[in-house]
């Protein structure tokens, strides 16, 4: 389906965005402290309430 070139791009495009990714997260990680405290408490509540829904889903099937 894919060619080899086009597998050792996607390859090497997927290595080189990881490692930017990265480095701009480290690069801004003290902003992500000072701005983005207590949104761990949201991604608890939305995983929970997506397992309220898987729950209920399996209960009432």
């Amino acid at each position: 389906m894919f060619s080899t070139g086009q597998w050792i791009f996607g390859i090497l495009f997927f290595i080189a965005f990881v490692i930017v990714i990265a480095f701009q997260y480290r690069k801004d990680l003290q902003l992500h402290k000072k701005y983005y405290k207590g949104t761990v408490w949201v991604l608890i509540g939305f995983i929970a309430f997506i397992g309220m829904i898987a729950a209920i889903k399996f209960i009432f099937m």
